[in-house]
């Protein structure tokens, strides 16, 4: 970066931190002390605390073209409009009740203890998978799942850890996941236009997600088989009144979706093609009328579109305040001395190097970003962009470690992880089953543990690792990099 257009602080460059740092005490303010788990309250951190640094620059209005070059960035504008179009997906799914549609498998199959705890993980996973929302899908499946388990003789803590898992594994493997969409908007070709593509990063990282799924289906089955409990009275009750068979067949869209989305590697046409099968499907089903997809009550817009675009607005605000402050971060030159810093270390030196310190990186940011990893990722990501790029790594493996670092143990500190907060607020509140805290909930998560496992052991193999090639090609060695390749970086 040139000298002369460099943003400058009152105090020195380190005073460009000042905007991140404000906006980790807001993190900190609401997911620990106000236990608040808000993305709305979030973003609005980011735009305070982009205020506060704006009093430490010169020129003033120097900063706020930093802050408006952040925000119009290609890949910021990129991620809006995929967010607010999944939305609507994800709003579909909830408004047709399709957990209900797993509790009704779960009671003719006559599932129950140890074994429900095992279904719980695979039925939240799906569920989590078809919304691409973890700490949605919690919110939906915790009040079904959760008393119903624990009245059929499931562990508390045990079957709390398999809900919070499943949503974690569902949200890892998601194509219209908010983390799948930022941690492939974020990564960044060099030998062609444009940044890696959904459908691509979503095919290269499935191998490590089932395999840790697989893992830790295996681990829930064993413990929960060990710690089951009496049936409690009222359970058969409780079942009926939350079981839909009906709302399965929307599992049909969602496979459309996903097979579209995995074979033309757009997201847009996927949620296009999910949208109208879906629509026709729950109307056909009965589980949708004509006003449950856009309607009007007292004045006020109604139906699962709007609502879907409504329930974005936080993330997308957040979006706004997070690439407001990377904008700030890089004019004052803080990124190019973090990479060349990196860089310049042995780690960089090599591929597993440049991955151990992507791994890491992510993985201190999300612990700082309370586990929420995609404000983590959108603040690490442009640094794992010019981190991998160098030792050639392709988009798709850079997007792959640090999407699934994220997902990993940094998520679920207990002290810190917004999903255990979360996790532990949702068992409050019921008289047939105990309310846990996050301690008891975070021995049992297993899936983000074996997802760390999972990449420790990629990472120091080299197992899933692909370079970019000539015109982005997927290549298993890595290419010479050319003047053309520089030109397009």
């Amino acid at each position: 970066m040139n000298e002369d257009t460099r943003l400058h602080f009152r105090g020195g460059w380190t005073m460009a931190f000042v905007p991140i740092a404000s906006f980790l005490a807001f993190c900190i303010l609401f997911f620990v002390v106000f236990k608040a788990f808000d993305m709305t309250a979030l973003a609005m951190g980011g735009f305070v605390s982009l205020l506060v640094g704006a009093l430490f620059a010169k020129p003033y209005g120097s900063y706020w073209d930093a802050v408006m070059r952040g925000v119009g960035s290609p890949t910021s504008v990129s991620i809006v409009l995929i967010l607010f179009t999944v939305g609507m997906m994800s709003s579909l799914i909830k408004a047709t009740n399709v957990s209900g549609g797993f509790v009704w498998i779960a009671d003719t199959l006559g599932i129950g203890g140890g074994s429900f705890t095992l279904f719980a993980f695979i039925s939240v996973g799906v569920i989590s998978m078809s919304t691409g929302s973890s700490i949605g899908t919690m919110f939906t499946a915790f009040p079904i799942f959760y008393p119903a388990g624990v009245l059929l003789g499931a562990d508390p803590a045990i079957l709390a850890g398999a809900i919070v898992s499943g949503a974690i594994f569902g949200d890892n493997i998601a194509p219209i996941s908010d983390t799948t969409i930022i941690s492939a908007s974020t990564q960044r070709f060099r030998r062609k236009e444009g940044s890696a593509d959904i459908g691509g990063v979503v095919s290269n990282r499935a191998r490590f997600a089932l395999t840790a799924a697989a893992l830790s289906a295996i681990g829930f089955l064993v413990l929960a088989s060990s710690r089951t409990h009496d049936v409690q009275d009222g359970a058969a009750e409780l079942l009926e009144s939350t079981m839909s068979p009906k709302a399965l067949v929307m599992l049909v869209p969602v496979a459309l979706m996903l097979v579209v989305a995995l074979r033309t590697r757009n997201i847009f046409k996927a949620v296009t093609v999910g949208l109208a099968t879906g629509i026709l499907t729950g109307l056909l089903a009965g589980l949708i009328v004509p006003t449950d997809i856009v309607g009007v009550t007292d004045g006020v817009p109604t139906g699962f579109l709007a609502a879907g675009v409504t329930n974005m607005l936080g993330t997308v605000a957040l979006v706004f305040a997070v690439f407001g402050i990377m904008g700030v971060l890089t004019a004052a030159g803080v990124l190019e001395r973090l990479v060349e810093g990196i860089s310049r270390g042995r780690l960089s030196d090599t591929p597993r190097g440049a991955e151990i310190a992507i791994g890491l990186g992510v993985s201190v940011t999300t612990l700082l970003f309370g586990g929420v990893n995609s404000a983590a990722m959108l603040t690490f990501g442009p640094v794992a962009d010019e981190i991998g790029s160098r030792v050639g790594l392709h988009p798709y493996r850079r997007a792959v470690v640090m999407d699934c670092f994220a997902m990993g143990i940094a998520c679920i500190v207990p002290v810190l992880s917004a999903y255990l907060f979360i996790g532990a607020l949702l068992t409050s509140g019921y008289d047939t089953a105990p309310a846990l805290s996050t301690t008891q909930i975070f021995v049992a998560m297993l899936y983000p543990l074996f997802m760390t496992v999972v990449m420790f052991i990629s990472v120091s193999t080299g197992w899933g690792r692909r370079f970019e090639g000539p015109g982005g090609a997927v290549s298993k060695q890595p290419e010479p990099a050319s003047s053309s390749d520089a030109s397009l970086a």
